[in-house]
């Protein structure tokens, strides 16, 4: 009667939490509306893909993490005062491959 062992997460999988991590810290640091809407965004994108992206497709959460770590460091830029110039769109990556 030990505690639950807790599954241990895969390479691709810490990635995943990784990124999503920081767009929240980079979230923490804009005004209130943005961060709300950025949140918001977030939260929402990475929710869609981790229904409609198949676990096993690793050549799009793999495209999709590259994607995304794009748009991260957009936001990071001091350049950067919104976000509505950045497009987030995977709708195409998100197709899983039949043999």
């Amino acid at each position: 009667m030990g505690v639950p062992r807790v599954p241990r997460l895969s390479g691709i999988q810490r990635e995943v939490l990784a990124l999503y991590r920081e767009f929240l810290r980079v979230a923490r640091v804009k005004s209130g509306e943005d961060r709300e809407q950025l949140v918001h965004l977030v939260s929402s994108e990475f929710r869609r893909n981790s229904k409609e992206v198949d676990r096993k497709n690793f050549e799009c959460i793999e495209h999709l993490i590259r994607q995304g770590r794009k748009q991260l460091d957009q936001l990071k830029s001091p350049d950067t005062t919104g976000f509505s110039s950045i497009k987030v769109n995977v709708s195409s990556t998100t197709q899983t491959k039949h043999s």
